[in-house]
């Protein structure tokens, strides 16, 4: 696997794994948006070869994951990470976020955030793993009944 910045032609490939991975999805102008603007990073996880050693990846493009997040001054705000369903829980959600972290530490940023849904036990899992803690509750954040957590890694 290969993580690497976004570029427009990436596009298609992330609307896709938005679009299977979220009941509300960015649309495509969301993305072009994140794209244009200055402060804005979208990294991809591209996979290698045409296999992995347990599926095969979706056949329509070997785009398997994305990363988009804010770089604001000494501050890092995770937006948005999504891995292809057919490609989970093989550690491509975590190396998009190490690949995240590890710029956040070079741009010398203070502290990294996040929301994530109160019933995303995986992706929680994964935040705590990386040393995020949990801080505090945003009620009906995803819509009625879907309340999101705020999670923040402080890097000083």
């Amino acid at each position: 696997m290969k993580i690497r910045e976004a570029t427009s032609r990436d596009l298609p490939g992330i609307v896709q794994i938005e679009r299977l991975a979220f009941d509300n999805p960015w649309s495509l102008d969301a993305f072009e948006r994140e794209l244009s603007l200055p402060f804005s990073r979208l990294i991809v996880a591209i996979q290698a070869s045409t296999q992995t050693a347990a599926r095969a990846a979706p056949e329509d493009t070997s785009l398997i994951g994305f990363l988009c997040r804010w770089m604001v001054a000494d501050e890092c705000h995770i937006l948005n990470v999504a891995v292809h369903p057919q490609m989970r829980q093989q550690g491509i959600g975590k190396r998009l976020m190490q690949h995240a972290l590890a710029e956040a530490r070079t741009k010398k940023v203070q502290v990294i955030t996040l929301e994530v849904r109160r019933s995303n036990l995986a992706a929680r899992s994964l935040y705590r793993k990386l040393e995020f803690q949990e801080r505090r509750l945003r009620r009906n954040y995803y819509g009625q009944g879907e309340d999101a957590i705020v999670m923040e890694l402080r890097l000083t």
